[in-house]
């Protein structure tokens, strides 16, 4: 649903959140010109209407031990729909898997893994492939990260 009843004191909100969560009201009311109270209700409004979905600390992987990044392509020849439900859930289930998409073009799905290294690679790709009948995997190891954010465009 796309909402174009953001002004631009909700624009503002939304880009200081998505930069530091932690921000009290205080701070975010005086930085927009508002007082608390109507400030506080614009962040609840957006809440209830599911435009903020999560507030939540960013790890960083490297410094948890999770040192790789894989990008796993998948091409299937079956597309029922109980196959895709299996499929999905099958996928889905994985803490592994930090990001998972269907995508139009020659690949059906997209994966990016996080792992701490290859053998826990391996581990992860045998137990994907084992449940589900798959008739293409490729996987990407990511050297270097360029870009990485959580914060979307807000214009």
């Amino acid at each position: 649903m796309k909402n174009t009843s953001l002004d631009k004191t909700d624009k503002a909100i939304l880009k200081m959140l998505q930069q530091d969560c932690t921000l009290s009201v205080s701070e975010i009311a005086e930085r927009v010109a508002l007082t608390t109270t109507p400030c506080w209700k614009r962040i609840q409004r957006l809440e209830q209407q599911n435009i903020i979905s999560k507030r939540v600390a960013l790890l960083k992987p490297q410094n948890i031990g999770l040192d790789l990044v894989v990008v796993v392509m998948i091409k299937t020849s079956n597309h029922e729909s109980t196959w895709l439900e299996k499929f999905a859930e099958h996928a889905a289930s994985f803490d592994e898997v930090v990001e998972f998409y269907r995508l139009s073009g020659i690949y059906d799905y997209m994966l990016k893994v996080i792992v701490p290294d290859m053998s826990s690679f391996d581990v992860f790709y045998k137990k994907l492939v084992a449940k589900v009948n798959i008739a293409e995997v490729t996987s990407s190891f990511a050297m270097e990260q360029i870009k990485y954010t959580t914060a979307l465009p807000i214009k």
